[in-house]
């Protein structure tokens, strides 16, 4: 039985989030439902922030891509983390909570003039930089605009982490960041210690998501300490920030065996110290972004269960009123849920099924081969672990309309996204004027 945060079975034998039964929370905002809790959103935040910052000057920057709207970026403020971005959107929404800008890092490996302005107008506490492109037109908007970017550079350390190879980001192969085996990120940074407007402060890296394995983020590290050393030895310049990124691993399914963030920022940290030690440098400001392992565990989605298949010999077959419009995850990643029918919590497994979504793709599958009770329709299924990346990757595919979501508290529930309805879908829709009745 896969529970976190403020769950629990309740003595009805139903499922129970943030002190409320989840049929209750279905029967007044319906399904399907993305739910929220708050105090387990708010305890992963303090738990990464505490593990960090007892190692000294670090920055616990929550990623916004992971989950991300005005009540989601007014918490992690209230907490006091960073936030990090990476387009203009995401800007927009922390702006309309009203988050510290200087704690806003801007990401993104293709940002145009319009965001950049933005970000230079808001004065976000620094901008990453992607690529040579990039740190050319950054110079040359900073100039006009009569101001002086902080900025990082994000580097490809060319670490492989052990993930899926869609979220690998840290190898040299890939569209981010200036590879550093190859010398491109040395040239990266002398053309922004050459660039008049840019003040370069630090390095960013990013190895990938869903990492599991510790030695990773050591390997990491070491490389881009001993990159800092290298920078400061050719150039004199020397960094006052290192960002590690994130990927922090967490609990979807068995088999997942994440660690505890202590042990992450053990890894880092020590790394940090002992390489600044070695080389004499200034230990960096460290700056950390776990996104999914603050939203993630945080969120459940519930569904009602409607039509069945069976394949002879083959499996079963459960329909939901959702699927990949509002979790893409399977089809893009195969990844994997744990899940129990919240009517039926206390009721022990009868049968194994695979949960299969509504939308008109063979590929719409939420969970293949699922121990659960007996399944019927109008059971509640309960799927754990989405407060990551399904909002932030839903779509109208088949003309669906997104789905609510409410944030849990201590008996309260608050309604934090409107469901989209019909006329939401065909809100921007045009019809030229040849095309109307006469």
């Amino acid at each position: 039985m896969f529970l976190t945060g403020t769950m629990q079975i309740n003595t009805q034998g139903h499922l129970e989030i943030g002190g409320i039964d989840a049929l209750q929370l279905v029967e007044k905002f319906g399904t399907p439902l993305w739910v929220i809790d708050e105090e387990g959103f708010r305890r992963n935040c303090r738990r990464f922030k505490e593990a960090f910052s007892s190692w000294g000057d670090v920055l616990v920057a929550y990623a916004g891509k992971s989950l991300s709207n005005v009540a989601i970026c007014k918490i992690v403020a209230q907490e006091g983390l960073g936030l990090d971005v990476v387009s203009g959107g995401e800007l927009y929404t922390a702006l309309q909570a009203e988050f510290p800008p200087e704690r806003i890092i801007f990401h993104g490996n293709n940002k145009d003039q319009e965001e950049i302005r933005m970000a230079l107008q808001v004065g976000v506490g620094r901008i990453v930089v992607d690529n040579f492109h990039e740190l050319d037109l950054l110079n040359s908007i900073a100039g006009e605009m009569r101001c002086r970017a902080d900025i990082m550079l994000r580097v490809t350390p060319g670490v492989e982490a052990h993930t899926h190879e869609y979220i690998q980001t840290g190898q040299i192969d890939t569209k981010f960041g200036f590879t550093l085996p190859d010398g491109q990120a040395l040239e990266g940074v002398g053309a922004a210690l050459n660039s008049p407007n840019l003040n370069l402060t630090g390095l960013h890296c990013h190895i990938g998501s869903q990492i599991f394995d510790m030695d990773s983020f050591r390997h990491a590290t070491n490389l881009m300490m001993e990159f800092t050393a290298q920078i400061q030895e050719k150039t004199g310049h020397e960094m006052a920030d290192l960002d590690i990124g994130g990927g922090f691993g967490i609990y979807y399914a068995e088999g997942d065996k994440p660690t505890y963030p202590e042990e992450w920022a053990e890894a880092v940290m020590t790394t940090v110290q002992e390489k600044a030690r070695l080389y004499g440098l200034r230990v960096p400001r460290v700056i950390i972004e776990p996104g999914r392992a603050i939203s993630g565990p945080a969120g459940i989605t519930l569904y009602t269960v409607g039509s069945f298949k069976e394949v002879t010999g083959v499996r079963k077959y459960v329909a939901v009123d959702g699927g990949m419009a509002d979790n893409i995850r399977l089809a893009l990643y195969n990844a994997e849920y744990s899940a129990l029918l919240a009517n039926k919590a206390d009721q022990p497994p009868a049968e194994i099924v695979s949960v299969a979504g509504k939308c008109c793709e063979s590929g719409d599958m939420l969970i293949w081969d699922i121990e659960l009770p007996q399944v019927e329709p109008g059971d509640i299924l309960a799927v754990f672990a989405t407060g990551a990346y399904n909002y932030a990757m839903s779509s109208n595919y088949n003309r669906l309309p997104r789905p609510a979501m409410v944030l849990v508290n201590q008996g309260s529930a608050d309604l934090i996204l409107k469901r989209e309805t019909y006329a939401d879908i065909i809100r921007n829709d045009m019809v030229p004027e040849r095309l109307r009745n006469e």
